[in-house]
């Protein structure tokens, strides 16, 4: 089944807190993950630069680590940026997530795609999701729980709700991006590109992005 773009809150078994990012694509399947120190950027891969003139939402920065590491926003767009800035200006998560979706509001491509955003709070150990449709917007903070994930999707799977999620066994970055790839219920959504996961390190968010196997 197809989904599309989807986001993820998870925690470890260890109960490390994360977020997890899967960009899958049917028209732009051409794209990496960049990580940088406290962000990473979906870009097209090179020799695919014209993408983005065919579509403006391919490349974004999709995680935004602020508040001295201890908290990571990831979406599947525009929107990281400013729901980062306002939560490192002392904005409460839930309302910097629902005034940038209202602000910013769903894709206005072809699909009408919704914008998907996660949050993982090390301060009070909290996790969100949020989506903006053209039908409606859901903000919500997640029952996480050692060993659990939540995830919402762009298509199908695109209201929040306890039935998506399950037993998360992943420990680190690495595992986790192989998760949301192709573990668990991931295997059976298709067209994956690339993983993007933030996951508490101690200090900080330990990020990492694997692309797919190039035989998907």
């Amino acid at each position: 089944m197809y989904i599309g773009r989807i986001v993820s809150v998870v925690q470890t078994p260890e109960g490390k807190l994360g977020a997890v990012y899967r960009v899958s694509s049917r028209s732009f399947p051409n794209r990496t993950a960049v990580p940088a120190k406290t962000k990473v950027s979906i870009v097209p891969k090179a020799g695919h630069e014209g993408d983005i003139h065919k579509n403006p939402y391919i490349a974004y920065n999709c995680v935004q680590v602020v508040c001295d590491g201890q908290v990571a926003v990831v979406t599947n767009g525009s929107q990281t940026d400013p729901i980062a800035e306002k939560i490192a200006q002392g904005m409460p998560v839930r309302d910097a997530l629902a005034l940038t979706s209202l602000a910013l509001d769903y894709e206005k491509d072809d699909y009408n795609t919704p914008r998907v955003s996660a949050v993982a709070d090390k301060r009070d150990g909290s996790a969100w999701l949020a989506t903006v449709r053209h039908d409606g917007i859901e903000v919500r903070q997640l029952p996480l729980e050692p060993g659990k994930f939540f995830y919402v999707a762009t298509y199908e799977e695109n209201s929040i709700c306890l039935t998506q999620g399950g037993s998360y066994d992943a420990t680190n970055a690495e595992e986790a991006c192989a998760f949301i790839l192709g573990g668990g219920v991931f295997a059976e959504r298709t067209n994956p590109v690339t993983a993007v996961a933030a996951l508490d390190n101690g200090t900080g968010f330990d990020l990492r992005a694997e692309d797919a196997p190039a035989a998907n």
